[in-house]
């Protein structure tokens, strides 16, 4: 079972508002609203900077200088608003009750990635972390999905990724994993092609438990298949 970060197991718009508006106005520009600033993530630090400084009107000149002050910022405020979701606690600890093994990928840098699973009380839980700087690149590429299939030894009919937006959808199916979009996330505004019969939803981090016992069941009737 492998999760989305942002959006899926922590509710991180204001902090990466709050930071995305304090780089722009260190620019003398004019902040944006927050909802727009949500609309730009998901696709990795650099993309959500590049975005706003289009939506601010700021030369793309500035793009790399941006991104240092960006992370920079950010990394002091990781944490001032930054939440679990409600049920997300139940939800791994059903997991690893029914024998999953869990990993994260996601688009957000190892670093910060690291700094909030730890401060969540989350890492112990996650044998793989896979961060959008490493050398496996960004969903939707699903390498590193692949990769982690492999490591756990687990075909993609008895794996299910768990996202909130486009990008965790595609690289869901470019590993032929089951997926369940985690509907009270805010990765949704990118436009979410629609989801195949046997993809889930969850209308709360707790509706992903039933998409596990679907998805294990699955598994279990394929292998008594003659």
């Amino acid at each position: 079972m492998v999760f989305d970060l942002d959006g899926t197991l922590i509710d991180s718009r204001a902090d990466l508002a709050n930071s995305t508006n304090d780089m722009l106005v260190s620019y003398g520009a004019e902040a944006l609203p927050p909802a727009q600033i949500t609309s730009f993530v998901g696709e990795g630090a650099r993309l959500l900077v590049s975005r706003a400084l289009d939506a601010a009107r700021l030369p793309q000149t500035l793009l790399d200088e941006a991104v240092g002050r960006y992370l920079e910022i950010y990394s002091g405020r990781l944490l001032e608003q930054t939440r679990l979701y409600d049920g997300v606690d139940e939800v791994i600890a059903g997991a690893i009750a029914s024998g999953a093994s869990l990993g994260v990928i996601t688009n957000k840098p190892q670093a910060p990635t690291d700094r909030l699973l730890h401060a969540f009380g989350l890492a112990p839980h996650f044998q793989w972390v896979i961060g959008g700087d490493t050398a496996f690149g960004r969903k939707p590429d699903p390498a590193p999905l692949n990769w982690m299939m492999n490591e756990a030894g687990y075909a993609p009919a008895r794996t299910l990724f768990v996202g909130d937006s486009t990008v965790d959808a595609d690289t869901a199916r470019g590993a032929g994993t089951y997926f369940c979009l985690a509907e009270y996330g805010f990765g949704q505004s990118h436009g979410l092609t629609a989801l195949t019969p046997d993809e889930f939803r969850a209308a709360t981090a707790r509706d992903i438990a039933p998409a596990i016992d679907l998805v294990r069941a699955t598994a279990r009737s394929a292998r008594a298949e003659p």
